[in-house]
């Protein structure tokens, strides 16, 4: 992996893994069309993973220490966790596999497209953050396990739907985001270190980090005080012109 490809790599990460645009879509997509073939591609992943998780940390790090006090949102994130954990267990193979194939990713911004603006049409936005809705929340997050979906999309979708606000929805995204970025980055390093780390360590891979963790706190900053105001309108539309854009041309 050379220094721009690093900078590359770890820009799409931290703007995309917090934009609702899907960052796994967007990498499987910068990769195929640039040509990126990197030997410690997981490795690579792992970090730029954890630099991102780093970002969120740092972002919202009063709100974690106060978390144990407030035991709404607490419950809120232990169970909207639950439904990813179980299907990332599942469809493990699948995500590595079957789901990185371009045009699914495509087909999946669509997807991801039309959830959201069906969250945007009907939502209420009347009601407050509770366990229970965290777990409705947590459900669409396990649906964003597919690539092209977005994360970030999914759960504030999910959100708006449960009836929060805008602004709530997309901070609890955030949040409950920690646990699942943490989580799979963190296994990733298990099963590298298990299976022995091929390709050694790329001495760029700490450059795309930084780079992955400072847009990741641009993102994160410019999505809270983009959502106060405006709707996920703009995203919908960049995801379906390049969906049609990947199934002409790609």
């Amino acid at each position: 992996m050379s220094a721009f490809e690093a900078i590359v790599l770890g820009l799409v990460q931290g703007l995309t893994e917090f934009l609702p645009v899907s960052s796994s879509g967007h990498l499987i997509i910068v990769r195929d069309l640039m040509g990126i073939n990197i030997p410690n591609a997981l490795t690579v992943d792992a970090v730029f993973q954890l630099a991102t998780i780093l970002a969120l940390i740092f972002y919202f790090f009063k709100d974690l220490v106060a978390l144990p006090k407030n035991r709404t949102m607490f419950w809120a994130v232990v169970f909207g966790t639950l439904p990813a954990v179980f299907l990332g267990f599942l469809l493990e193979d699948s995500m590595e596999t079957t789901f990185r194939n371009i045009h699914l990713v495509a087909w999946m911004f669509l997807l991801g497209s039309l959830i959201m603006y069906f969250a945007e049409r009907f939502a209420k936005q009347d009601q407050i953050l509770t366990p229970k809705r965290g777990l409705v929340i947590g459900f669409f997050q396990a649906l964003a396990l597919i690539p092209g979906i977005s994360r970030s999309g999914a759960t504030i979708s999910g959100g708006l739907f449960s009836g929060l606000t805008r602004e709530m929805a997309t901070r609890f995204s955030f949040i409950l985001s920690i646990p699942i970025i943490l989580g799979s980055g963190l296994k990733k390093f298990f099963d590298l270190h298990k299976d022995g780390i091929s390709g050694g360590v790329d001495p760029y891979l700490w450059i795309g980090s930084l780079v992955a963790f400072l847009t990741g706190l641009v993102a994160i900053h410019f999505l809270i005080r983009f959502l106060k105001n405006n709707k996920l309108t703009i995203f919908i539309w960049y995801r379906i012109v390049l969906a049609l854009l990947i199934l002409v041309f790609v």
